[in-house]
């Protein structure tokens, strides 16, 4: 008998109880802080202890997300709370953050290690060499297709787990950077803005239109230069449930802490529904599983790059980046406060006519506000309904079904009345020093002081020779290759021995043997130092002579994450693009910073996605609602968005010199360069002094920390103070 685990979310004690009504052999959730679905209910100590109790009676499985990243300064409470769930016993934790797994793994051993599907492994490269270090399951990024899921497990031999439905993220698993250069709240940290399902417009900020000055019919009006262009659907592979059960998949996954008991409750059983028929009549277990699934009033299904489909199959710039069947729009408003009603025009489907009871989602035309409602009265009227509906919204916004009084059941309690006697809490000790990582004498060869030039192309290589920088970097992708690899053509402007190539942090199993040839024929040719921002990279350089810095996207954002990367043996390390002053300080010790490069001037890639999406959409520059500018950068190895206003920092390099630092990269990848914007940021940098039309990204204020400023702060948006002119810059 197939013992592929149903792995349910639970946001809720009630969805707690759906979800193992339904069948669930195992259910994740979240405590009140350290876990990535910040913006949930979460769960209380005592729930969460009761829970573990209950849930090993009934011999289920219960896993903690500590799916974070966490800063120095939080270290110990990190430690608290780890010791706090060592003492209850749950059967897993799922991490993102190395610090987490180097704490773990050295001071509560009885903890079990999952991989986060935000760690960003896609290889089964990054899996061994997490079974290494402890790590019993790894959950895989879920831009992979069914192949390399199969691949994976071939040539691994930890556990497996799959996303198999719930919302995606257009970004690769834990490489999403936008809602962090909006505000501080990061992606990393659980505090995502869902930048990916807000209404973008085609243009420049030259172009940029305000929203919240037009009515519905005007945002209607703009359907051809606007839409919701980044927000994917939902994945379902409830159809694929047989291949990945045959392909030797422990878990199977299903996303929404944030959703209702009833939703978890729908999509549970049917899960349960088709892995309780693998050994029998499959097609019909299939179909009747489907049908189940008819109430998951969720957006449109995808099999995103199960399929093999293009990126249209999981993006559609027409539809809203909300949940729901569709009821229409609000044609008039009625009535104040609790007796407030609109008219909404009647939809297309029958099954979608609301009854008092339902729940629906009220969307801004402009895509300023979201509520959701149980509507305490419908009345049917020529033309539609009139419906309860909360105060704000008006004539031309949406309004969404998005359950249904009869999804609405009754479960078995899974936690005790009684709570009392579940009294554990996190102690006050104090994290354990990490010893400072010591460097030898030629620890640094091939890492000089002074500044480095990162470049995306090599023709820009020939604009970087005008400064000479002590080295230039060039992000590997298979353009660059080729052209590193050419013989007989224009000599380059940098010998090989003052070029580093960084490779991109994504790192799936596609990919794997391509970039291994690859590699290999690059330092055959003598290009032997490095940057790597996956875990699997470092397998590629195992036997190699390479030098090897641990770059930005592997999120030393604390001294035990710094020492668990410094295990894997890199020369230097790249600090994070999120980083604040202030951590770093407290992150690197003197003895540490001369082997610590800090990026001082960048365009981070705000989204970096696995798709060419150049042949979908016909625009490079695009406004948010407010006037922010940005650009899609597509090709073949995929796209990325990056936002019109740099990060900068290069004032401060004075300042991080006398703090001990020697190492800045000055980044230029992204859009294309021009000599003039080339000079201006290097006589900055060089002297130190401001550069306008920048950002300082975390660097000032750090994460945005709810904790601290109070639920109702306000965040860090840059698009609350007055816009500066627009920098130009060649496209």
């Amino acid at each position: 008998m197939n013992s592929i685990e149903i792995l349910a979310p639970v946001g809720s004690v009630e969805a707690l109880d759906a979800a193992v009504g339904e069948g669930a052999d195992a259910v994740y959730l979240g405590l009140k802080n350290f876990n990535a679905r910040l913006r949930t209910a979460n769960f209380a100590y005592s729930q969460f202890e009761a829970a573990v109790r209950s849930l090993h009676r009934m011999n289920r499985k219960l896993y903690v997300t500590v799916n974070t990243v966490f800063e120095q300064r939080e270290s110990d409470r990190m430690y608290q709370f780890l010791k706090y769930l060592a003492g209850v016993g749950p059967d897993g934790l799922i991490v993102q953050d190395f610090g987490v797994a180097r704490l773990a793994k050295d001071h509560f051993p009885s903890l079990k290690l999952h991989a986060s599907t935000q760690m960003n492994v896609a290889s089964a490269k990054g899996v061994n060499l997490l079974s290494k270090f402890g790590f019993s399951r790894v959950v895989l990024s879920r831009e992979l297709d069914l192949e390399e899921v199969r691949s994976v497990k071939e040539n691994s031999g930890a556990e497996l787990e799959v996303f198999v439905h719930g919302a995606l993220c257009v970004s690769c698993s834990g490489l999403c950077l936008f809602s962090s250069y909006l505000g501080g709240k990061s992606a990393n940290r659980g505090m995502c803005t869902q930048a990916c399902r807000r209404r973008y417009r085609k243009g420049g900020a030259d172009d940029a239109v305000d929203f919240d000055s037009l009515d519905g019919d005007e945002i209607g009006g703009l359907d051809s230069s606007s839409g919701y262009f980044f927000s994917p659907a939902d994945l379902q592979l409830i159809d694929k449930v047989p291949d990945l059960a045959d392909a030797g998949v422990a878990s199977l996954k299903i996303e929404g802490r944030m959703k209702s008991a009833e939703y978890v409750g729908t999509v549970v059983s049917a899960y349960r529904h088709i892995v309780d028929n693998l050994e029998g009549d499959r097609k019909r277990a299939l179909a009747e599983a489907a049908a189940i699934l008819r109430n998951d009033f969720a957006r449109s299904k995808t099999k995103f790059h199960y399929d093999g489909a293009g990126p249209s199959s999981w993006l559609d710039p027409e539809q809203a980046g909300g949940t729901g069947i569709s009821l229409g729009t609000i044609k008039k408003t009625r009535g104040s406060g609790a007796d407030f009603q609109v008219l909404v025009e009647a939809g297309e489907l029958d099954s979608a006519a609301p009854e008092a009871g339902d729940s629906a989602r009220f969307h801004r035309a402009d895509d300023s506000d979201r509520k959701s409602l149980k509507l305490a009265s419908v009345e049917k009227s020529s033309g539609g309904y009139w419906i309860s509906a909360p105060e704000g919204f008006g004539p031309g916004d949406a309004v969404y079904l998005i359950q249904t009084r009869s999804m609405s059941k009754r479960y078995p309690r899974v936690l005790p009345n009684d709570l009392s006697t579940f009294r554990r809490m996190p102690g006050r000790d104090s994290a354990p020093p990490v010893p400072s990582r010591r460097f030898g004498k030629d620890a640094f060869e091939g890492f000089p002081d002074g500044l480095y030039v990162a470049v995306s192309r090599v023709d820009d290589l020939y604009i970087a020779q005008s400064s000479r920088p002590v080295r230039v970097i060039v992000r590997y992708n298979r353009k660059t290759a080729k052209r590193l690899l050419e013989r007989g053509g224009a000599p380059l402007p940098f010998g090989k021995g003052e070029t580093i190539i960084e490779l991109d942090p994504f790192f799936p199993q596609r990919e794997d043997q391509p970039l291994a040839e690859e590699l290999r024929q690059l330092m055959e040719a003598g290009y032997k130092t490095f940057i790597v921002n996956n875990l699997g990279h470092f397998a590629l350089f195992r036997g190699t002579d390479a030098r090897v810095a641990a770059g930005p996207y592997l999120y030393t954002f604390n001294r035990y994450a710094y020492d668990f990367v410094g295990e894997l043996g890199p020369s230097v390390v790249v600090t994070p693009l999120e980083n604040s002053r202030q951590n770093l300080d407290k992150t690197v010790d003197a003895a540490q910073r001369k082997g610590t490069l800090v990026t001082v001037f960048a365009y981070p890639a705000l989204f970096r996605i696995r798709a060419d999406l150049a042949g979908m959409y016909d625009f490079v520059d695009f406004t948010d609602g407010r006037g922010e500018a940005f650009q899609l950068l597509s090709d073949s190895d995929g796209s990325s968005v990056v936002p019109d206003k740099p990060f900068s920092i290069v004032d401060k390099i004075p300042f991080l010199k006398e703090a001990g630092f020697g190492k800045f990269i000055v980044d230029f990848s992204g859009p294309v360069l021009k000599k003039r914007d080339y000079k201006d940021v290097m006589d900055a940098a060089k002297a130190g002094a401001p550069l306008p039309n920048t950002v300082r990204f975390n660097w000032k204020d750090g994460f945005y920390a709810p904790a601290e400023n109070g639920p109702d702060a306000k965040s860090r948006s840059r698009n609350e103070s007055p816009r500066p002119p627009r920098a130009k810059r060649g496209k």
